[in-house]
């Protein structure tokens, strides 16, 4: 589920963006020149109510620039297509790249917003024709649409699953390719999500997906993460009333500290 809210955070960080690029990232702009570390990704990565995300206590640890290319609610589709946010993360010393969900891109069967990736625009005619059943106008995220097919049909669901597992795949060897695979992947997982419950990590995203592309990047980094209403840090982190729905699904500062320090020991700064 997503949840919007009148700011992108409460924690005084105000987004930026990068080169021509629209994407609107992590905040204060930092200038992308002599020896850096660059971070992409989506909400976790961005820090949404959190005064120091996991870029920010890299850079204190590590004493190297961490420029924070997180932006709220984006998958592969956001960094793919903008070569100003891919030319930033090329030219860092090292790339880390939170694993993002097989969801929020284009495909055969649905188009999603080209920056906001988990904003559903509309179903093309191949998936309209399989989901004869179904009104697509009361849709407007991704995931709700998919969750929905599938309780609908699993069977008629597998077909969008296997297009998004390969479409994912495809994307990441892209975007490993264009990072001459200096980058290290963070794969968040998301743990004690309730009684009978499997740890998650991205949504369509199997371990066997993930294990595929170890031999081509420099490492993969697995952090099991809780939401901050689970672990009770709410009142350490930044939020309007109105985003305190969006705040308890989010991770809270012990979960950014815990992802920095298994980052910094894959990491070096430059000497």
């Amino acid at each position: 589920m997503s949840f919007e809210g009148t700011g992108t955070t409460a924690s005084g960080a105000m987004p930026c963006r990068y080169g021509q690029s629209k994407l609107r990232v992590r905040g204060p702009k930092r200038s992308p020149e002599g020896p850096y570390f660059a971070v992409l990704g989506g909400s976790e990565t961005y820090g949404r109510f959190v005064t120091r995300p996991f870029a920010d206590l890299i850079e204190t640890t590590l004493g190297q620039t961490c420029v924070n290319l997180g932006s709220i609610n984006t998958g592969l589709d956001s960094v793919v297509n903008d070569p100003d946010i891919l030319q930033v993360a090329a030219q860092a010393d090292m790339a880390v790249m939170q694993l993002p969900g097989a969801q929020d891109m284009s495909n055969r069967f649905y188009r999603v917003h080209p920056r906001r990736n988990d904003r559903f625009l509309e179903p093309t005619p191949l998936l309209r024709s399989i989901f004869r059943d179904v009104d697509f106008t009361e849709f407007h995220f991704n995931r709700h649409l998919l969750d929905s097919l599938q309780r609908l049909s699993p069977d008629r669901f597998s077909t969008i699953r296997r297009e998004l597992q390969n479409l994912w795949l495809t994307r990441m060897h892209l975007l490993i390719e264009a990072l001459d695979g200096r980058v290290i992947l963070l794969w968040l997982r998301y743990t004690d999500q309730g009684p009978g419950k499997a740890d998650t990590g991205p949504y369509l995203v199997t371990a066997d997906m993930v294990r595929s592309l170890a031999g081509k990047v420099e490492a993969i980094v697995d952090v099991p993460v809780q939401e901050a209403a689970t672990t009770q840090e709410l009142d350490q982190m930044d939020y309007g009333p109105l985003q305190a729905p969006a705040a308890a699904h989010s991770i809270g500062p012990q979960s950014h500290a815990r992802i920095a320090r298994r980052l910094c020991r894959v990491l070096r700064p430059s000497p």
